[in-house]
């Protein structure tokens, strides 16, 4: 990441409320490893690039994919173009054995990603990697339909839009590159973050043939089947709050009830909408609660240095002229982090990402996020299953397979069950980044690595090296890369020893 400005993933990856959609949707926060916002004082915000703009030894490719991995019916047989873009700059050829690093696309398009994913491209050149950056079927340029809004009203075409596809399009594609450029014996090294780093972490224990390892950065795996508190998200994000500023976390933690009573009142709306400076007047004070709910959430999710996105909303909340009001306090909040503007958009367009994400979480990405009464410094807002159901079927017409990632990928009794199967990931998080909660933050096994920092943020580690990084997000890359070096060299001793006869 082109360090990334602030915010875009969980995200955030925010499961934005949109009224056209539902009438008070339950927000799963998006996963994405970069913040969508543009604010040029945050340092972890999306760059400005697109595929266009990227450098020449970054080359773009189509692969006529297949539509349907697991039928063989006619309409299985339909195929679709999934976009990728290859970086051989750094390769040592196919007579080298060097690895291939290949990017997971995630719930987003891949336009940024091979500037703004800068781990490969730092170490590429010490591996003599090829570079593959892969996008995830539906996102960006790789649908099968015109727009991501055709995809997921054609009821027959969004079935096929699930991770078990993604990554099977991922198996297929990267044979078809190491045919194409002769890499029979280079290594793949899988690199994915968020959403993409739990499909990493799967792909390694789905394709362990195609695949050597992973490493799977900001994957909250155990965010299902209420394998992790509902609050576990919101935990952490009050925890961040609390932890920069006391005062910002109770003027937080107290405002909710304020908001709520001004709002009972006659002309409280208008009074709310005058107040937050909002582009149109509120309709629920719901819409002013979930902007904010959405602004703490993504500034702890991404509270990287060496802005420290967290410091900056308080700062303004803190800041505010002694005796402000609560809610002057609050808006000092939004007008430190967002920046000084004429309006502030309480009911955002969805984009392409969110609509996708809406599906994925509606079908089988069934995170039961939420909150109870005095357990965060949020207001109430517990995860109801039953709810949820009414939600997604009253928009797709289906209802969420709620068990269903756990029982294709598993996550119940994790350590019991991983240490003895599954080999070559490492799971890597920041400890202020909520979705850590949901993280594998233990070593399962000698080649299952647990590799955190405390006070890293969401995917920082796979984002690019900068001057300013600290030594503690320096030492984690390291050692994410010592992992590594030791399975591609133990792979090129098995290699060697095959080839002469030796391997037992």
């Amino acid at each position: 990441m082109n360090k990334l400005f602030l915010f875009q993933w969980l995200l955030l990856l925010i499961f934005t409320k949109t009224s056209l959609i539902f009438s008070k949707p339950h927000k799963i926060p998006r996963l994405t490893p970069l913040i969508e916002n543009k604010h040029q004082d945050h340092s972890t915000t999306f760059s400005s690039s697109t595929n266009d703009d990227l450098p020449k030894q970054f080359e773009t490719y189509y692969y006529k994919q297949t539509l349907d991995h697991f039928n063989y019916g006619p309409k299985s047989y339909s195929t679709f173009k999934q976009r990728y873009i290859i970086n051989s700059k750094y390769w040592g050829g196919s007579n080298s054995s060097s690895p291939i690093f290949a990017y997971l696309g995630a719930e987003s398009s891949i336009d940024r990603d091979p500037l703004d994913i800068g781990f490969l491209t730092d170490f590429a050149p010490q591996f003599k990697a090829l570079l593959v950056y892969m996008e995830h079927r539906y996102y960006g340029e790789s649908t099968p339909f015109k727009t991501m809004e055709e995809a997921v009203n054609d009821e027959d075409s969004r079935g096929y839009f699930n991770s078990a596809q993604a990554i099977a399009d991922y198996a297929e594609l990267l044979l078809h590159i190491k045919q194409k450029y002769s890499a029979k014996n280079s290594p793949i090294i899988v690199i994915g973050g968020s959403y993409g780093g739990m499909l990493a972490s799967w792909f390694r224990m789905k394709y362990p043939h195609i695949a050597l390892g992973a490493l799977a950065s900001s994957a909250p795996i155990l965010y299902f089947d209420n394998i992790t508190p509902q609050n576990g998200y919101y935990s952490i994000v009050s925890r961040d709050f609390k932890e920069a500023s006391a005062s910002c976390y109770h003027t937080i933690r107290k405002s909710w009830a304020i908001i709520d009573k001004i709002a009972s009142r006659k002309n409280g709306l208008s009074y709310l909408s005058r107040k937050f400076k909002t582009c149109s007047k509120l309709n629920d004070p719901f819409e002013l609660k979930d902007y904010l709910d959405s602004m703490y959430s993504e500034a702890a999710q991404y509270n990287s240095p060496p802005s420290y996105p967290v410091t900056i909303v308080c700062g303004g909340i803190d800041g505010a002229p002694k005796g402000s009001h609560i809610l002057d306090r609050i808006f000092a909040g939004i007008v430190a982090y967002k920046g000084n503007s004429s309006c502030y958009n309480m009911n955002p367009m969805p984009s392409e990402a969110d609509l996708g994400w809406r599906w994925q979480t509606c079908s089988e990405m069934v995170m039961p996020i939420g909150r109870g009464e005095n357990d965060t410094m949020f207001y109430s807002d517990p995860f109801n299953l039953n709810n949820f159901i009414k939600d997604c079927k009253k928009k797709y017409g289906v209802s969420p397979r709620s068990h269903w990632i756990t029982t294709y990928y598993g996550g119940q009794d994790i350590k019991l069950i991983l240490q003895r199967f599954a080999s070559n990931i490492i799971f890597s998080n920041g400890l202020r980044d909520p979705y850590s909660s949901a993280g594998v933050l233990q070593d399962i096994s000698h080649s299952l690595q647990a590799v955190h920092t405390r006070n890293g943020s969401h995917c920082l580690d796979i984002l690019s090296k900068t001057s300013s990084d600290p030594e503690w997000l320096t030492m984690q890359r390291n050692t994410e890369v010592k992992i590594i070096e030791g399975w591609i060299t133990k792979y090129n001793a098995d290699l060697k020893a095959i080839k002469k006869g030796k391997m037992h």
